[in-house]
C-alpha cells in the first residue's frame, strides 16, 4: 500500500471523466464497476495494478522531494482513537462509533480487540459515526472494540493521489486524444507540486515524521541563536549562516 489508495485515484481521477463505470452489461445483465478513461472503455481500463504502479512512483516523487527535510520514506500515525458503540458479527457489518468523526472513503481503521487486529480501508461513510469496509470484516468484535485511524500526515496522501492521478490520466489521454499532455493533468502537477512547496517552505509541518538537517539537530531550539544587540565577531573565526 502506498501513500494514497485506489478509492482515492478513483475519486480524483474520475471528475474530468463523462462516465466512470461500464456501460453495457456484462452475461448476467448487470453494470460492471470500472474505472474507465476515454471513450473507449473496453481499451483503457485501468487495472488496480496498473493503479497501484502510478502510485509507487507518485510516492517515489514525494519522497525524493522532501528527503532533505524529513526521514523517507513516511510511517503511518494514529490520527483518530474511538471505540465501538455495537458489536460486529454476522448480523451487522456497519462500524458504528460512540464519538463523532469527519471520516471518508479511502480512510484506512485499523479494529483491536485484545490480541485480535483487522486493517480496513472505509468505502462508505453512511454518517459521521457509521461507516462500511471495502473488504468485509472476518472476525466477531464486541462493543467497546478500539478503532484506530491510520493516516499519513497531511498533505501526503493529497500530492500522491494527485501525482498519480496526473500519469494515469495523461496515459490514457495522450494514447486516445492527441500526442501532447492534458491540461487537468497539469493541473493536478501545479496542486501536488503547491503543496511540496509548502512542506519546503516551512508552511506545513509533518507532524509525527523525523526531520533531519542541520538546522534540526536539537528539536527544542526554535532557531540558531542571535549575535547580542552591537556584538561583533571576527573576521578570522568561522561564522554559522
Amino acid at each position: 500500500m502506498g501513500y494514497c489508495t485506489e478509492t482515492d485515484i478513483t475519486r480524483t481521477i474520475a471528475q474530468s471523466l463523462t462516465s466512470a463505470t461500464a456501460q453495457t452489461t456484462d452475461d448476467l445483465g448487470t453494470l460492471s464497476n470500472l474505472l474507465n478513461v476515454g471513450s473507449v472503455l473496453d481499451k483503457n481500463l485501468v487495472t488496480t495494478d496498473t493503479i497501484n504502479y502510478y502510485i509507487q512512483l507518485a510516492d517515489q516523487e514525494i519522497d525524493g522531494g522532501l528527503s532533505e527535510l524529513y526521514q523517507t520514506p513516511f510511517c503511518e500515525t494514529v490520527n483518530f482513537e474511538d471505540v465501538t458503540y455495537s458489536a460486529m458479527d454476522e448480523y451487522n457489518d456497519i462500524i458504528v462509533l460512540e464519538r463523532s468523526c469527519p471520516l471518508s472513503a479511502g480512510d484506512i481503521v485499523l479494529l483491536k480487540s485484545g490480541s485480535i487486529e483487522e486493517r480496513h480501508e472505509i468505502s462508505e461513510v453512511l454518517t459521521l459515526s457509521t461507516f462500511d469496509t471495502v473488504s468485509p470484516i472476518q472476525y466477531f468484535f464486541p462493543a467497546g472494540t478500539r478503532v484506530l485511524r491510520l493516516a499519513y500526515p497531511p498533505p501526503i496522501r493529497f500530492i500522491s493521489a494527485r501525482f498519480a492521478s496526473a500519469n494515469i490520466y495523461d496515459k490514457y489521454f495522450t494514447a486516445e486524444s492527441a500526442a501532447n499532455v492534458s491540461s487537468y493533468g497539469e493541473k493536478l502537477r501545479d496542486l501536488a507540486y503547491s503543496r511540496i512547496n509548502d512542506v519546503l517552505n516551512g508552511t506545513t509541518i509533518l507532524h509525527g515524521q523525523h526531520r533531519i538537517g542541520r538546522r534540526f539537530f536539537n528539536p527544542n531550539l526554535v532557531d540558531q541563536y542571535a549575535l547580542p544587540t552591537g556584538g561583533t565577531i571576527s573576521k578570522e573565526q568561522r561564522q554559522i549562516k
